[in-house]
């Protein structure tokens, strides 16, 4: 449980940090990826994941 809300807070604070600082910024990157085709946009969701856990996995070690 304490990993989980470790990610989450970790996900919220990037998240915010985005929101915070580029504002406008981030409505350009919505209309790019909406110009990206479905399939590679989850793709790219799908190496995210993999990244993910993998770093995870990574830092359970150390």
């Amino acid at each position: 449980m304490e990993l989980i809300l470790l990610g989450l807070g970790l996900v919220l604070v990037f998240e915010g940090l985005v929101l915070a600082l580029l504002p406008g910024r981030l409505e350009e990157i919505i209309r790019m990826l909406e110009e990206i085709p479905l399939e590679t946009r989850r793709l790219f969701g799908l190496g995210a994941v993999a990244l993910g856990v993998l770093l995870v996995w990574l830092g359970q070690g150390f």
